[in-house]
């Protein structure tokens, strides 16, 4: 008699050599009840997302690591985990919540929800609150780990991540032709940023 084929098979792993199981967004509930009831992970490790904005489509990646923790010690020595990634797209940034699978996911997806905007239907903590604030104060406006974010602390000063190693402001005098690049987050202060009455006069 052959075993039933697993609806939900590692696609690949991650560099701990744990397993990797890409699911589609309408199965992400589904996916984790198989992992909880079937496969035996019974604690949830931590959930987050990695901005992807060059992606096909462009979105956030969300991962959830899992593990079973009844599984030290012999026969195999090492506890057995499993991470759970779907692809949120932009244009509908929303998740169904793990809370109703594993209810310590829930600090974990408010903390997603702040930092990139991911939304979390079904989200219950046992608090009959929503999504609320968890890291950032009331009232702040934006998503501060997605890529398109601006880091307005770049923009009002100088920031020392931007000068290559032995590279100095007088260098960067003397080689004008140099393209000056920024990191990531830096917007340009010739568009973004305070502006003196002379840069209006200038402009």
């Amino acid at each position: 008699m052959t075993e039933p084929a697993d609806p939900f098979p590692a696609t690949g792993t991650d560099a701990a050599g744990v397993p990797v199981v890409d699911v589609p967004v309408a199965q992400w509930r589904e996916a984790a009840l198989h992992a909880r009831d079937e496969l035996g992970m019974d604690y949830i490790d931590w959930l987050s997302a990695v901005d992807v904005p060059d992606g096909d489509p462009p979105g956030v990646d969300v991962v959830v690591h899992v593990l079973d923790s009844r599984s030290t010690g012999a026969p195999v020595p090492g506890v057995r985990r499993l991470l759970l990634r779907t692809r949120v797209p932009d244009a509908d940034a929303h998740l169904p919540s793990l809370t109703p699978v594993w209810p310590g996911s829930a600090w974990h997806e408010r903390e997603t929800f702040e930092m990139f905007g991911v939304t979390f239907d079904g989200f219950d903590d046992g608090s009959g609150d929503w999504l609320r604030p968890l890291l950032l104060p009331d009232g702040f406006e934006g998503t501060p780990l997605r890529k398109s974010f601006v880091l307005a602390a770049r923009a009002s000063k100088p920031w020392p991540g931007a000068k290559e190693p032995g590279e100095s402001d007088a260098h960067a005098a003397a080689a004008p032709g140099r393209r000056k690049t920024l990191p990531p987050g830096v917007p340009d202060s010739a568009t973004w940023g305070p502006r003196s009455a002379s840069d209006d006069v200038d402009a």
